[in-house]
């Protein structure tokens, strides 16, 4: 354990991080139920709606799902007409995913409408500075998360 000036601050710190945490995977779970997805699908949904197309590749080498899981994945929000396949010019083994934000928006956003209200009050009771502070954390946390998150899956 890396040693700190103030260890006792740090242990507080990484509590309540933690239940940030999970306090954000209960929600998105509560959100997926009501939408009638699993939590993953609806995460994953939200990833591919923040990247845009893909192929089923590249999600799963990003994501680190088997092509299997990838496969079903597609399967699930392609029936609920949230994603479509797509083959590939060249080769049709190729598969490109492509989101249909129409339709998960629909879905979705009466499901974040207080969130979204009850974020905007939030972040406008910070100061400017106060919200550069929380900027860096998170753009900091954000890396140090990926880091570890190659190094898990490289090993």
């Amino acid at each position: 354990m890396i040693r700190s000036k103030n260890t006792e601050q740090i242990l507080h710190f990484r509590t309540i991080s933690r239940q940030y945490s999970d306090a954000s995977i209960l929600m998105h779970e509560a959100i997926a139920r009501k939408a009638g997805l699993s939590g993953t699908d609806h995460k994953y949904l939200g990833f591919l709606i923040q990247n845009g197309k893909m192929t089923a590749g590249e999600l799963s080498k990003i994501t680190g799902l088997t092509t299997g899981a990838v496969t079903g994945l597609i399967d699930r929000l392609e029936k609920k007409k949230l994603v479509k396949r797509q083959f590939g010019k060249d080769d049709r083994r190729q598969v490109i995913i492509i989101p249909n934000t129409q339709n998960a928006m629909k879905l979705l956003k009466p499901l974040f409408a207080d969130l979204q209200k009850n974020s905007i009050k939030l972040i406008n009771s910070f100061s400017e500075s106060e919200i550069l502070v929380i900027e860096k954390y998170f753009h900091s946390a954000i890396r140090v998360m990926t880091q570890t998150t190659k190094k898990i899956t490289t090993q």
